[in-house]
């Protein structure tokens, strides 16, 4: 891995020092440069946690991925640069069933900072843009929201998102390292099961500074400061058309 290729995917420009505001820093310009999408699932390529394959994906090729992919090759990025890293197992929560996910369900990272630790994640999706201090109970705000961490059932952590009282479970976590292998079942899990949320549609999303765009199948949702606006995706041709001039991708 070359650092400094991976620093201008993300266009990054800063200092490349293993410090707090360099890590926030980080954690943003790849949030917003770097898409979240499950394109390989769709088209048939098989992903593997191999971190050089999924550089020369992300980075060289200019793709996205999820949290396997993300997470799993950002953890190398902050390691290059000197950070003391933890790569954890996280259960996301469905919020259609009211349960989470299986173990490994999803991979995030801890940073440990000066005698701190903080929840770095750019594979969720909708999620901070800078990294969670894991100080149970206390509310961080955040450009994308205030979040909290809070105990869960002894062994877990969770993550909430709060809206006003509202508190959105985001997932639950144990706070303790997993080699990337472990991850390995779950991975082919979602790339394959009808269950997994991975292989319902095609889904490629970014966040903006003010909101978020997000291409499937048959649309087109732009979101800035508050108001959305929807465009019919008719077919396959002009899925694929937006999805070269918005993210720059060419399907695989």
């Amino acid at each position: 891995m070359d650092i400094n290729t991976y620093l201008t995917r993300i266009v990054y420009h800063g200092n490349v020092q293993p410090d707090l505001q360099t890590l926030k820093e980080l954690q943003k310009q790849h949030l917003l440069h770097v898409p979240f999408e499950n394109l390989d699932i769709h088209y048939h390529t098989p992903i593997r946690l191999n971190t050089d394959a999924i550089y020369r994906k992300v980075v060289e090729r200019k793709r996205g991925g999820f949290c396997y992919e993300l997470n799993g090759l950002f953890l190398e990025l902050l390691t290059a640069i000197g950070f003391e890293t933890r790569r954890i197992s996280g259960r996301v929560y469905n919020g259609k069933t009211s349960a989470f996910g299986q173990e490994y369900d999803h991979l995030a990272v801890v940073v440990i900072l000066d005698d701190r630790e903080y929840l770095v994640d750019v594979g969720l999706g909708e999620f901070a843009f800078a990294p969670l201090m894991i100080d149970l109970n206390t509310v961080q705000q955040d450009v994308r929201g205030n979040y909290v961490i809070r105990e869960y059932d002894t062994e877990y952590l969770i993550v909430y998102n709060l809206d006003g009282k509202n508190e959105t479970p985001k997932y639950i976590f144990k706070n303790i390292h997993r080699e990337y292998e472990e991850f390995s079942a779950m991975c082919n899990y979602h790339q394959s099961s009808p269950e997994s949320p991975f292989t319902k549609n095609k889904l490629v999303s970014l966040p903006t500074e003010n909101g978020r765009i997000s291409l499937t199948d048959d649309k087109l949702k732009a979101t800035e400061n508050g108001h959305t606006s929807e465009t019919t995706i008719a077919d396959k041709a002009a899925f694929e058309a937006k999805l070269r001039e918005i993210f720059g991708i060419t399907v695989p």
